[in-house]
Parts: C-alpha cells; sequence; structure tokens
C-alpha cells in the first residue's frame, strides 16, 4: 500500500474551491455518481422499501469514494510522471495524506452502511470493495487486472437482491451480467491512459493486450452482458427486449468494423452498447431473485 508519507503529501494546496472541491474532483466523480445512481435505481425497481434504498445507496456512494481516493492517492506519482493534467494529487490541489484520510474515513463508513442491509448482503458489497481496494495497490499491474471489476460488478445487483426482505438469493443471470459489464468496464476504464500506462511499466491485462486489440475487444463483454440480460430472464423475451439486444449487436458490430480506423468510433459504440445493458438491467430489476 501506498503511505501518507509521500513527498506529494507535503504539497501546498492551490486552485479555487480548496480541499473540498480538490477532494470532489480526486474521487473520480463521474463513476462514483454513475455507480452510486445506477445502483439506486436497481433498489427501487427490484421493490426495495424507500429507507433501504437510502441505504443501500449510502453504502454504494462510500465504498466507491473509498475506492475513488484510494486510487488517486495510489496513483499520485504516476500520475505527475505522466504529465496528467487534472488530477488533484498531481496538481499539488490537495496533499496525499488527506486523500488517503478521505479514502480510510469513506471506508470506515462503508463497513456498518452495508451490513446495516443485512449479513451477507454487507459481506457481498464489502468483498467487492475489498477487491477494487486491491485493484488499486497491485492487482491493477497484473494479468489479473480483470478480476476485481468482474467480481465487483457481479457484487452489486448481488448486493442490492439480499437487501430484500428475506434475503433471496439474486438470479445467476443478473451477477453474470453485472461480471460482464464489470469486465468491459476494465477494458474502457484503461484505454484512454493505456498508451502511458505501459511507456511507465504497467502491465495490466489490457496492457497485455495492447491498445488495439483492447479497444476491438471492448464491445464483446458488453454485448455478452446485453444477450444474458435478455436471454437469462424465465419466459420468452420482450420485443423491446429483443431490439435492444439487436442495437447492441448491430453497434458493437459497426464499432469493430470502423475502430480499425478510427479509435473514437469503437469506443463510442462500446458506451452505447453499456447504455443498452444499464437500460436492460434497470428494466429487469423486479427479476433480480
Amino acid at each position: 500500500m501506498g503511505t501518507p508519507e509521500q513527498p506529494l503529501a507535503d504539497r501546498p494546496v492551490a486552485g479555487r474551491g480548496g480541499v473540498a472541491a480538490a477532494l470532489a474532483g480526486s474521487c473520480h466523480p463521474g463513476p462514483v455518481v454513475a455507480v452510486t445512481v445506477l445502483l439506486t435505481g436497481l433498489a427501487v425497481t427490484a421493490g426495495q422499501s424507500p429507507g433501504r434504498c437510502v441505504l443501500t445507496a449510502a453504502a454504494v456512494l462510500a465504498g466507491q469514494l473509498s475506492v475513488g481516493w484510494c486510487n488517486d492517492a495510489v496513483d499520485a506519482r504516476r500520475d505527475t510522471a505522466a504529465g496528467r493534467s487534472g488530477k488533484p494529487v498531481a496538481d499539488g490541489r490537495v496533499g496525499v495524506r488527506t486523500v488517503w484520510a478521505a479514502a480510510f474515513t469513506a471506508l470506515a463508513l462503508c463497513v456498518p452502511l452495508s451490513f446495516g442491509c443485512g449479513r451477507w448482503a454487507g459481506a457481498v458489497h464489502l468483498t467487492g470493495v475489498g477487491l477494487a481496494w486491491a485493484y488499486d495497490l497491485g492487482l491493477k499491474a497484473s494479468g489479473w487486472s480483470w478480476l476485481p471489476y468482474a467480481v465487483g460488478f457481479a457484487a452489486l445487483p448481488a448486493f442490492v437482491a439480499l437487501g430484500l426482505p428475506g434475503q433471496p438469493r439474486p438470479v445467476w443471470w443478473i451477477v453474470t451480467a453485472g461480471a460482464l459489464l464489470g469486465t468491459g468496464a476494465h477494458l474502457g476504464d484503461v484505454l484512454p491512459d493505456i498508451r502511458s500506462d505501459l511507456a511507465l511499466g504497467v502491465r495490466g491485462w489490457p496492457h497485455r493486450l495492447g491498445p488495439h486489440r483492447t479497444l476491438l475487444l471492448l464491445p464483446v463483454p458488453l454485448v455478452a452482458a446485453s444477450a444474458v440480460l435478455v436471454l437469462g430472464p424465465a419466459g420468452p423475451p420482450s420485443g423491446l427486449a429483443l431490439a435492444a439486444l439487436t442495437a447492441a449487436v448491430a453497434a458493437a458490430v459497426a464499432g469493430t468494423l470502423l475502430g480499425r480506423r478510427r479509435e473514437r468510433a469503437a469506443f463510442a459504440s462500446a458506451v452505447v452498447v453499456a447504455g443498452i445493458d444499464v437500460a436492460l438491467l434497470l428494466f429487469g430489476g423486479a427479476a433480480i431473485v
């Protein structure tokens, strides 16, 4: 684990907004908000009570904040070496000690909030959060870098299901789809920085594939998740669900063909497929158990 005694910890805080604004920018706010909103929506569609929905949202938010801050604290030196602007720790707008303190505080809050949703629900959620920390602290540079994403995303719908009255087990297809979405998210998350990471010696799974193969592989787990979400539930799929699956496949094929010449086209198609998956996930929330 990185330690709060790193030299970056002593940099003066600069910029408008002070420490609070810098911490908000350092937590990876986009993914934090997206995952929290998605899981809150899933809790609502799954039938959790209003109070439990709030508790679920708070637990997910605390977990995501802890992971985001841990990531920025660990990567501070690498971000500085790569010249990545917009990273509050690397830019000197907040110290590493402060970010580590925020990460451990959020993690400490995540524990009771998670177990407040039930014993098994809490255990599953904290397993996912723990693996996300393991990713930040070293697994990201190994061939197993996909594992925390796959398990972590699979744990999220399971956390919602186990938080329902009676703690019912989640259905297989919602967990499988979560794992596939997590694998796709890993590829998409690494892709923008993959070349600078390679220059700094980072050798995670996508880095070993290389930027071109990672780009072309990106839609595959996302389309697989679409298929599982449409074909996994009992009974014949609705016409709307089949149309969504068709759209996902078409977007992935178009992205693969265009991506040989334009990387942005392949990435954009993956974003479209991921959006379809999110819609399917929320649409199927009532059947997650």
